[in-house]
């Protein structure tokens, strides 16, 4: 990875959704994750945080932008959101109370076990929207691409997390990313997603 001053850019634009970036911390070490080799996504400036921002920071952040011209607000960063979870409810409860658009959430799917209880139910009526890392319907082949701190019990809990949003959250997407794994796998992900009860979706590896 190449050196860079850390910044904090905690909203960033993609195409038409306004990204969150609440956290630099992560319980995985994806061997495909852009921040591996680089500091930033589709050249915007540096994702790396040099403190996580409280929630009047993000609330200051997205008071400076035009809240109306996006689609979505995405919380999506250098990290897995759920790590900072209580800015991103409070962050969340904000935009709703401003904003009718979407909000949606990516994440590995590990936030249960990292605040070592179900977090799907705090989501109701704040989330719109939950993006899940797959990343393959083998679960050695999970742990050897995601390398998560948990060890071999995160697979069954991230497909857990699945199910538990399921309750709570409108729409819950899972998603491999192309060129990653192979066209077997995915069609195994698509039979496993439409299992559950999910979306499936093949992301661009970036």
């Amino acid at each position: 990875m190449k050196e860079s001053k850390k910044m904090m850019n905690v909203v960033y634009p993609v195409h038409s959704g306004l990204y969150l970036n609440l956290t630099n911390r992560c319980p995985c070490a994806c061997t495909f994750c852009i921040r591996q080799k680089d500091d930033s996504v589709g050249g915007q400036a540096s994702l790396w945080l040099d403190h996580e921002p409280t929630f009047e920071e993000v609330r200051d952040a997205l008071l400076s932008e035009d809240l109306e011209k996006y689609s979505e607000f995405v919380f999506c960063g250098f990290g897995e959101p759920t790590e900072a979870l209580d800015v991103l409810l409070k962050t969340a409860g904000f935009l709703k109370l401003r904003t009718k658009k979407i909000v949606r959430l990516n994440t590995n799917g590990l936030g249960n076990l990292i605040h070592k209880k179900d977090i799907t139910p705090l989501f109701k009526g704040l989330i719109d929207s939950v993006s899940i890392s797959l990343n393959s319907s083998d679960p050695k082949i999970y742990k050897e691409r995601v390398r998560p701190e948990f060890g071999d019990g995160s697979y069954k809990a991230m497909l857990e997390f699945a199910r538990n949003a399921l309750r709570y959250v409108p729409s819950v997407s899972m998603t491999t990313v192309s060129t990653t794994i192979t066209h077997d796998d995915e069609e195994n992900c698509r039979k496993l997603c439409e299992s559950l009860g999910v979306n499936y979706r093949i992301r661009n590896y970036i």
